[in-house]
């Protein structure tokens, strides 16, 4: 199948959506594409997460076979030639963007078919936006996006879905992580191959649990038990605080709302978290938000909890953690962070406190429900370069995500392994047997239930509507009102979805 025509010109979006690409007076969706092709017939179901995807018992063409193919003998034919160079764009920096130079140059040495170059564009805002300003002849050849670009990047029109990849070649895909790939599938189609994993876990310290008389081995599980550890712990003096809360919309105020509302087992947007039918308005202002979001408010109110704020850079929360005269005992933060913790606590930046105190615990909820939704990124094939480039991207994302290369990467990162047969190997198996805190993060993905509500939202303008509800959660654990604060983020953030949907290429 040809490549995917890519649009050049259209309408300029309504409403500028906050990226970068707005600069440039032209819609997200458009910068540097062509017309689309003609739609076709409506998606069915998704696409089998743990099995080769196939046809369908249909004589209806299945969406997929609207988009670009892949063509895997390609690859063959072009490396008699000499190997063929594929660019990849990350959004990896220091220890991250490291190993994953280590693994690319040993595979670049392994063989001689594939050459891989790396470059870095900073963060994934910035991977997003130089990717959004550029067109067919400039952008890479394969590109690291994070979970919340998911529909961005499929309006575009300008992906290879890893699904026709893996068709072509018959892939197995069995080891692969259920929820890991539902995360990148939407409308019947797997559009990207998950990568680097992560997901929210709770930080504690354990010797502050024991000076209160806590069992350090039982971290809370429920918000009602974050709040009876935090009273106990203001009440014996063990620290000023139980637990720090941010507001932040990759974190306690955007990312882990979603978080809560999958473990509630609500949706977070209509039309099945957008999986089925693009999202056309959000769902976190009912019944069941407000009640959660209520008891967030008494974690800080009534159990000894403290707000930190919008915590720009990040950190606040953690350091909270580490603060000399007022400290909090526990947080809630991405597993991607512990390596660094760990490390930060060697240099015995917190006196008293060694690497060992360091607890980690499943993400606290509500009812104490298992499972967590996937953050991180995965890999996108750029369409529009040709089928050797495309095969070739697509071995080099089969290496990445390898048995032994995920063993390797996460055991060297504590990003989860999106390949299970990671677990049986060296390194990774080893380090999770010596400490298995670096598995908690694995074992709330693995035990993610298949239900759409932990697919996850896809939203076109997700990073923003992530914004206003941070914003409702600053207010919230504020003192505000939680049902008139997240009514009026709601609002804003259909008003958001409407505006980014009325310039979809469908429209």
């Amino acid at each position: 199948m040809s490549a995917l025509r890519l649009r050049i010109t259209m309408p300029a979006l309504a409403v500028c959506l906050g990226l970068a690409a707005c600069g440039s007076g032209q819609s997200i969706l458009q910068a540097g594409n062509e017309p689309p092709p003609p739609t076709t017939a409506a998606p069915s179901t998704l696409p089998g997460q743990t099995t080769v995807p196939t046809l369908p018992p249909t004589t209806l063409p299945r969406p997929i076979d609207s988009l670009p193919g892949c063509d895997v003998e390609a690859l063959d034919i072009a490396a008699a030639g000499g190997p063929v160079e594929i660019v990849f764009w990350h959004g990896l920096s220091n220890e991250l963007k490291r190993e994953l130079e280590r693994i690319t140059d040993e595979y670049n040495s392994s063989q001689d078919r594939v050459r891989v170059r790396l470059e870095a564009q900073g963060t994934y805002e910035d991977n997003i936006d130089k990717y959004l300003q550029s067109n067919t002849d400039n952008r890479p050849d394969l590109v690291q996006l994070p979970e919340y670009a998911v529909q961005l990047m499929i309006d575009t029109e300008s992906s290879v879905p890893v699904q026709a990849c893996m068709e072509d070649a018959g892939y197995a895909a069995a080891e692969l992580l259920p929820a890991a790939l539902t995360a990148y599938a939407s409308e019947s189609v797997q559009w990207a191959m998950p990568f680097n994993v992560s997901n929210p876990v709770l930080y504690y310290n354990r010797k502050v649990f024991r000076d209160a008389g806590l069992d350090d081995d039982k971290p809370p599980l429920t918000l009602a038990e974050v709040s009876a550890y935090g009273q106990q712990i203001q009440q014996t003096g063990a620290a000023s605080y139980g637990i720090s809360l941010d507001s932040a919309p990759d974190g306690g105020g955007g990312w882990f709302l979603e978080q809560w509302l999958a473990k509630e087992g609500e949706l977070y947007s209509d039309n099945d978290n957008g999986r089925s039918a693009p999202s056309t308005r959000v769902l976190f202002d009912g019944p069941t938000s407000v009640a959660l979001l209520t008891e967030l408010q008494q974690v800080v109110t009534t159990g000894g909890g403290v707000y930190v704020g919008e915590n720009p850079g990040g950190q606040d929360h953690l350091l909270k953690l580490a603060d000399a005269t007022t400290p909090a005992a526990m947080t809630i933060s991405t597993s991607a962070a512990l390596g660094p913790v760990l490390k930060f606590v060697e240099g015995g930046i917190i006196p008293g406190i060694g690497v060992e105190d360091i607890g980690i615990g499943p993400m606290p909820s509500p009812n104490g429900a298992p499972g967590a939704l996937i953050g991180g990124a995965s890999l996108w094939i750029t369409a529009g370069h040709g089928d050797a480039k495309a095969a070739a991207a697509w071995e080099f994302i089969t290496h990445l995500v390898s048995a032994a290369v995920q063993s390797q990467w996460a055991a060297a990162t504590g990003y989860v392994p999106v390949n299970s047969g990671a677990l049986a190997l060296d390194p990774l198996q080893s380090v999770y047997a010596d400490d298995p805190r670096f598995r908690v993060a694995y074992d709330q993905v693995a035990q993610a239930p298949d239900d759409p509500t932990f697919a996850g939202p896809v939203i076109g303008p997700l990073r923003e509507v992530r914004v206003t509800a941070a914003a409702a959660v600053g207010k919230i654990l504020s003192g505000g009102d939680p049902a008139t604060a997240l009514a009026d983020a709601a609002a804003l953030a259909t008003d958001l979805i409407a505006s980014y949907n009325a310039t979809r290429p469908s429209n």
